[in-house]
């Protein structure tokens, strides 16, 4: 029987920067305190705005992805991240319309693929009656992508707020609140965007204000009535295969970055999963016949890696009994042999794989990737992942490549990653199994 996709919003805006992520976390947290029965899904590969909805809402919040994953995969989570729910926000990833270079996976295509409706955060602080010219050519962009209303953000006045309403008064589309003073608080950022939802100092206060802001500025029982939904989700396609049967996976502030939807197709699978911290010195399980090194940021912790020996250790050990050591970005940097800070300060990894990455020289490395499995992977053949990371690969030694890869254009990249015996790793976040057309 096929599953009833949820009703939902989009909360998407026309360019990144415009506040959509504020936004959204204060509106999660009003809806919540209204009483409202809401949960959380964020667009695109991210793995850090999804923790701060589920400090929002003291729900799990999962990653939808129209560019690497399937349909029915992108339904299939949908439905099930709303299950028992009234209602499902999700935030979208950069402006409306974007996505990959080859213009697949944006917003605008997951909000069509749902059949959700779309509130347009516009930043209003530099703009009067322009604000509604630029909400009508969104509208009007694509006939598949409904903006059922507007959240005008950084509104400066009174005055202000009524030009914005007086200027879209003639497009029919509902002004749902004119926020204030949202933009004075500050989301502490670093490389890789915001910085972890668990290293937030004042994390509640901050979400706390924000929701005070939003229910002050929105009419939240007009804005959740527009949601919809029409799209029915199948059966989702076969999904990567777990690693192991009991696969140990590495879980801290530098190893924080695993996709919801992959653990939990691998216990569907029937895996067994354990965590453990490298940074507070802990093995994986002795038993387990796989390991998981998720990116995060190692390179922010690699002296206190380096002397963390019973993780270390452990991680050799297990390479010797021959279970599966995958890495992946960060993790990927703890295989090789070493690991250069921002200081230029070099420190020994496991050295199980023959590469030295640095964070001193960094360059950024952006983008989606179609991956040619090479190796004993047992994800597939062919997968959708994708890179995001200023680190750089100084040396690589002996050793196979793990991936041939493209990025979303079809441009060769070449042999990326490194394999040798049971122990491999690439900069690449893998996303789904890409499904035969």
């Amino acid at each position: 029987m096929p599953t009833t996709s949820p009703k939902g919003l989009v909360i998407a805006a026309p360019s990144s920067g415009s506040g959509k992520t504020l936004v959204t976390l204060g509106l999660l947290r009003a809806l919540a305190k209204a009483g409202h029965d809401v949960g959380s899904a964020k667009a695109g590969p991210d793995y850090i705005d999804p923790r701060f909805h589920e400090a929002a809402t003291g729900r799990p919040c999962v990653n939808l992805d129209a560019w690497a994953m399937p349909p029915e995969r992108v339904a299939a989570i949908a439905a099930h991240a709303a299950e028992g729910r009234s209602l499902l926000v999700i935030e979208g990833v950069m402006g409306l319309f974007d996505g990959a270079e080859t213009g697949e996976g944006s917003t605008a295509d997951l909000a069509g693929l749902l059949g959700f409706p779309i509130i347009l955060v516009v930043d209003s602080l530099r703009q009067s009656q322009s604000a509604a010219a630029l909400v009508r050519g969104f509208a009007s962009h694509r006939a598949d992508c409904r903006i059922a209303g507007v959240i005008f953000n950084k509104v400066a006045t009174d005055r202000h707020e009524g030009i914005l309403r007086t200027a879209m008064e003639p497009l029919g589309i509902p002004v749902l609140g004119c926020v204030r003073n949202i933009y004075e608080l500050e989301v502490p950022s670093r490389h890789l965007g915001l910085v972890q939802a668990s290293e937030h100092e004042s994390l509640e206060r901050f979400i706390e204000t924000a929701a005070d802001l939003v229910a002050a500025a929105l009419d939240l029982d007009g804005l959740s009535a527009l949601a919809d939904g029409t799209l029915d989700a199948p059966a989702p396609a076969p999904s990567v295969a777990p690693l192991g049967q009991r696969i140990a996976i590495a879980d801290d502030k530098a190893f924080a970055f695993s996709y919801p939807h992959l653990l939990s197709g691998w216990r569907k699978a029937g895996a067994e999963l354990t965590m453990f911290s490298p940074l507070n010195d802990e093995a994986p399980a002795g038993d387990a016949d796989a390991i998981y090194l998720p990116g995060g940021y190692p390179e922010l912790h690699a002296g206190r890696l380096a002397g963390n020996t019973v993780f270390l250790n452990g991680l050799r050990a297990a390479a010797a009994r021959s279970a599966l050591i995958y890495g992946e970005c960060g993790g990927f940097m703890v295989l090789g042999d070493g690991l250069i800070d921002a200081e230029g300060q070099a420190h020994q990894m496991s050295g199980l794989l023959s590469v030295v990455t640095s964070f001193e020289k960094r360059k950024l490395h952006l983008g989606y990737r179609r991956l040619r499995c090479e190796g004993p992977l047992p994800f597939g053949k062919v997968l959708r992942g994708h890179e995001f990371h200023y680190s750089t690969l100084i040396s690589q030694g002996d050793g196979d490549a793990l991936f041939t890869a493209q990025d979303a254009a079809g441009r060769d990249l070449g042999e990326i990653g490194l394999r040798s015996g049971t122990v491999m790793g690439s900069y690449a976040h893998v996303i789904d199994q890409e499904q035969a057309s």
